[in-house]
């Protein structure tokens, strides 16, 4: 055979197949330009230009020829790198091997793991040296280049030196992988798919994006009231902005924007990146925020600052047909493209999302990597970061900030918690300062008087808390679990006779707490009555704000970010946040651990904090992490050992089987279920779902299982059936009434 192919156009003939010498080189050309964000040109380019080497088999070439055959075509292009050098073909072939499949283990393998690629070189060498003669003469003759300077740098001698050494060889492998793997659809995509290629890219630059911030900041303050314009809250917020816009000029690394709630850390951390991004030549901005409550409301200032068109928000809940209604099916399209690679000059994403791609293994989610490179990584709320991965995160977060020109931004209400100090030398090095003056800004900023409960006050239960939040008008009240909440909200309901009770839990669906939010909001806008109970989910950000707040005592992060709901705009002279003992404990792990060292905290401090001292910040992260294994599931191990596929299964900050996926008759969830059965599982008709789905502890699920109230509709995912649609309650979400179903009382938890 002359000519080998890549790919087939179906129902057209040979001549207009994708040629296998061009393919390898258009992916050789794209990984080049997209690994030289991190230095890394060359090897892309080896990477593209072998990745597909099996495809000159006659076996593959039978199989684009119609034959039902079996073929692998991966390995050969992994043996061929590994054959070339013994060090540096090894990383490559990693890669390689993985552009399908996903990253194994070098060594093991498990049910559902990639076959180790020790396995898969052996097995494809001999295959590989029988195809040699048919590589074309610039495949043959590629040399793999030198490590880049980050990685030839250390000569790992002592044993610490050399696992520090492989953890930052396995981050780039990933990194190499993400290219290649980007590169390898993106051409197919040209090929197949010309008119959808078409689309992407199509995105204003880092310059532009800098003036319309700047018009609309400068908007923002022309069209204030002159009595809010010389507020004194307004005035710390310019400074902020401008604190801000001058920081933005300094080197790259890290930074902290240590701003209270109320201060404008919103727009002003997009201020810094953007600026930021422009004099060094960034590609984009990227937003990390901790919750899905709130990353819409953020991402909706973004479009409003710099243009619908502009922001990519990347998350679980996202609905398409939604999203297509508000805003046009040329920007939603081009949006979903974006999410794939985030290919795009602003994206906003959750922590999940964005460090579970950082050390997963598959293809579609690694696919991104290559495109955190050059960027400004905004990292909100970091507080919320759960102890037992952050030794890997933030030796991540280093790397990226040492070997990949990124710059992060903690950006918190609280003195920053993952900021390297003294005796904790896993935070981020040299960690400078935007803001002026943090505890100046927040005693100016002073807007809430904290009541804390004495050393003998008793601990109060829903009736008694309800009974208290009956005496007021307009009041928040935060507790630990979703039990609390409803029993709260059920008790106070029997005392406000106008109606004015609100809940929010996480056993409502995201499209009905966000529709509880509205009304909210809009009651507090009228200032009619308004009570409010709900778990923590309103803490971290949401846009919310009444004059009382009462917060179980707990962690003093998550105090702080409570207090962040009262007085937010500063319309009164002092809010009052009152802290008190609940009759229940927050969840085990780390939050009852926080209440603890609260506890101790309190003692030592004669019963008040000055929550204004970063002192006592420093007290309580130190005395927090000091108490965690920060590397629970030895993930730092893993990687030493490029277990790429066993870090991926690991590294599961929501683990997988701790809560069941169920969709609710919420608003047109029926209509979307039909949907789904009428057309099958698409990403339409899935995605769709995703605003209508509440995840249940796995005793609820099975209590509601066995009493033939769930139905499977894709694997994964179940409905409630027709029959047992009074389960949701249109207050309170998934509720289980003891007079449908005797046998599970108790069920929610």
């Amino acid at each position: 055979m002359n000519t080998y192919y890549a790919r087939t156009v179906e129902g057209h003939p040979t001549s207009e197949w994708q040629k296998l010498s061009e393919h390898l080189d258009r992916v050789a050309n794209r990984t080049s330009a997209f690994a030289d964000a991190f230095g890394s040109g060359g090897w892309g380019y080896c990477a593209g230009l072998w990745h597909d080497l099996g495809k000159y088999s006659n076996e593959f070439q039978a199989k684009l020829d119609g034959k039902q055959i079996q073929f692998e075509h991966s390995g050969v292009g992994a043996a061929f790198a590994s054959g070339r050098h013994k060090e540096r073909g090894l990383p490559l072939a990693f890669a390689i091997a993985a552009h399908h499949a996903g990253l194994a283990d070098y060594f093991t393998s498990e049910p559902g793991f990639p076959k180790p690629l020790k396995e898969r070189l052996r097995d494809n060498v001999a295959l590989m040296q029988d195809l040699s003669h048919l590589f074309p003469a610039k495949i043959a003759s590629q040399q793999i280049p030198e490590f880049p300077e980050f990685l030839s740098v250390l000569q790992a001698v002592e044993r610490n030196e050399r696992e520090a050494y492989q953890r930052r060889m396995e981050l780039w492998i990933r990194f190499l992988f993400s290219a290649l793997v980007d590169a390898d659809r993106l051409d197919s995509e040209e090929f197949c798919q010309p008119e959808k290629a078409s689309k992407r890219g199509l995105f204003p630059s880092i310059k532009t994006l800098v003036d319309r911030i700047d018009s609309y900041i400068d908007f923002l303050q022309a069209t204030l009231p002159a009595s809010v314009k010389n507020s004194p809250v307004n005035q710390t917020r310019h400074n902020v902005a401008n604190a801000c816009r001058e920081a933005a000029s300094q080197a790259q690394g890290s930074f902290s924007l240590t701003v209270p709630t109320g201060g404008g850390k919103t727009l002003s951390a997009m201020l810094f990146a953007l600026n930021h991004a422009k004099l060094h030549n960034l590609r984009r901005i990227i937003v990390v925020i901790p919750y899905t409550s709130i990353i819409e409301q953020n991402a909706e200032v973004y479009r409003k600052a710099l243009g619908t068109e502009a922001v990519v928000e990347h998350q679980s809940n996202l609905d398409p047909k939604g999203r297509r209604a508000k805003y046009g099916e040329e920007i939603t399209s081009r949006a979903e493209l974006a999410s794939e690679n985030w290919d795009a000059p602003v994206i906003v994403t959750t922590t999940v999302q964005f460090l579970e791609s950082l050390f997963s293994n598959r293809p579609s989610r690694c696919r991104k990597l290559h495109n955190i490179a050059g960027s400004v990584i905004v990292l909100d709320e970091v507080q919320t970061l759960p102890p037992a991965f952050l030794h890997s995160i933030l030796d991540a977060l280093n790397q990226l900030v040492r070997s990949y020109r990124c710059s992060i931004v903690l950006s918190t209400a609280t003195p920053p918690s993952l900021r390297w100090r003294a005796g904790f030398d896993l935070g981020l090095r040299d960690c400078r300062e935007i803001a002026p003056s943090p505890q100046q800004l927040a005693s100016q900023l002073k807007r809430v008087e904290y009541i804390w409960p004495d050393d003998d006050a008793r601990e109060i239960d829903p009736a008694e808390l309800a009974a208290e939040l009956a005496k007021h008008r307009q009041v928040l009240a935060i507790v630990h679990s979703r039990k609390d909440a409803r029993f709260t909200a059920q008790h106070l309901e029997a005392l406000v006779k106008d109606g004015a009770v609100y809940h929010l839990s996480a056993l409502m669906c995201s499209a009905h707490r966000s529709k509880t939010l509205d009304e909210i909001k809009k009651a507090l806008k009228r200032g009619a009555p308004c009570h409010v109970v709900s778990t923590q989910l309103v803490e971290a950000g949401v846009d919310i704000d009444f004059p009382l707040v009462y917060r179980m005592l707990g962690g003093l992060d998550s105090i702080v970010q409570a207090a962040g709901r009262c007085n937010r705009e500063g319309r009164i002279d002092r809010g009052t946040m009152i802290v008190f003992r609940a009759h229940s404990a927050p969840p085990r792990g780390t939050p009852r651990r926080a209440l603890g060292i609260t506890e101790s905290l309190l003692r030592e401090h004669g019963g008040t904090l000055d929550l204004n001292d970063p002192a006592i910040f420093e007290d309580y992260f130190r005395m927090l992490y000091f108490g965690e294994d920060l590397d629970a599931k030895d993930i730092q191990t893993l990687r030493q050992e490029f277990r790429f596929a066993s870090v991926s299964r690991e590294f599961q900050l929501i683990e997988d089987g701790f809560t069941h996926p169920v969709v609710v008759p919420f608003g047109d969830a029926p209509a979307r279920l039909d949907e789904l059965r009428r057309l099958g599982p698409t990403r339409e008709t899935t995605r769709g779902l995703q605003p209508f789905i509440v995840n249940i502890y796995p005793d609820a699920f099975q209590k509601l299982s066995n009493a033939g109230a769930l139905q499977e509709i894709l694997e994964g995912t179940w409905v409630v059936t027709g029959i047992f649609s009074d389960l949701y309650d249109k207050k309170y979400g998934l509720v289980v009434g003891d007079e449908l179903l005797p046998n599970v009382e108790g069920l929610i938890v």
